[in-house]
């Protein structure tokens, strides 16, 4: 059985209360309209005489009978329980018949109607019990649902940048080898850049939302250092242009998107170009734009399985619901791919 926590107490006060308000205003009420404590305190035990067999069957039904036997569908248990402890509330009303055995027929038929009535309501005071029960229980399943989506949302952003930052690290690194070969000053200073990008994205990234300015100092850093790959026949191109540095952004969103314009819009052999910019309104709302020339692969290259994309579109799916727009594709006749998103301020 689990113990009462914080919520059960606040519930439980709840009650106390309810049913001493209804206990005590008709005895306030009986005061303030005769000053008199002799009628207040007779309306005191009519009222309770009344209400103690309703009370006693809400707080059994609601603490008792609804979880041991209502919610186990012992139907049958449940309904002679009640009936016992009604019976042996209302013993005195039931017996009446002993003490009043001159009353005339219509007597009897009021007192009937009476006791139907009073039947009536102790079964209300047990349905009652029943539905506010059910209703707790329903709204703390759904609590405990949304608790455990908001955990698997969280763990599964997690994943998702998880992937990320091997991937972009992987391809840094990869230049940086590639640069190793030709200039060794130039690599010891790509090597401090990564170690500064590896810092931020370590230690910046573990929040749910970063500074937009933050995020795009990282971006700007990132595109020089895959800059020293590309040949003279590739033309990077950036703009960025954040007009409310206080906002904030998720982090990493998308670096992915660069990772593959420099992976797969620069040819060894061909003119190439790289387009990236985002812009941020003055309604907070963000424009990202990515362009690069598009060599599509041959059929027989199997680097790269898209696993960026996915990432980027769940990441968005998660943290921006339905506040994005993607458009990606193929234009120009064919010579440009693009990847043009909306973020709509938060």
């Amino acid at each position: 059985m689990e113990k009462p926590n914080k919520k059960d107490w606040i519930v439980f006060g709840i009650q106390v209360g309810a049913w001493a308000a209804v206990l005590l205003l008709p005895v306030l009420a009986s005061w303030l309209l005769t000053r008199n404590w002799d009628y207040a305190k007779n309306t005191a035990m009519m009222t309770y005489g009344m209400l103690q067999s309703p009370m006693l069957l809400y707080f059994s039904n609601f603490y008792v009978f609804d979880r041991w036997l209502f919610q186990h569908r012992r139907y049958g248990w449940f309904a002679l329980a009640n009936l016992v402890v009604m019976v042996v509330l209302n013993w005195g009303l039931i017996n009446i018949g002993d003490y009043a055995p001159e009353m005339p027929a219509m007597a009897w038929l009021g007192m009937g109607i009476g006791f139907f009535v009073y039947f009536l309501l102790n079964c209300a005071m047990i349905a009652t019990a029943l539905g506010i029960r059910h209703f707790i229980r329903v709204r703390r399943i759904r609590e405990q649902l949304q608790e455990e989506k908001t955990k698997h949302t969280e763990a599964e952003l997690a994943w998702l940048k998880n992937q990320i930052n091997p991937h972009f690290l992987f391809n840094t690194l990869n230049n940086i080898s590639s640069l190793a070969a030709i200039d060794g000053e130039a690599t010891q200073e790509a090597i401090a850049q990564l170690s500064d990008l590896l810092r931020y994205a370590m230690y910046e990234t573990n929040k749910k939302v970063v500074p937009l300015q933050g995020e795009v100092e990282f971006m700007q850093n990132y595109i020089a250092l895959m800059k020293l790959r590309v040949s003279r026949q590739t033309v990077v191109s950036e703009q960025f242009d954040v007009s409310n540095s206080q906002s904030d952004i998720a982090p990493l969103l998308f670096i992915s998107l660069i990772e593959n314009a420099f992976k797969h819009g620069v040819s060894n052999y061909n003119p190439s170009f790289i387009k990236i910019s985002m812009v941020q309104h003055s309604n907070g709302e963000i424009v990202f734009d990515c362009r690069n020339s598009n060599f599509p692969k041959a059929p027989t290259d199997r680097s790269g399985s898209g696993i960026g994309i996915e990432n980027t579109r769940r990441r968005l799916d998660l943290l921006y619901p339905e506040k994005y727009t993607w458009e990606q594709g193929i234009c120009d006749n064919g010579g440009t791919y693009y990847s043009h998103i909306i973020l709509q301020s938060q």
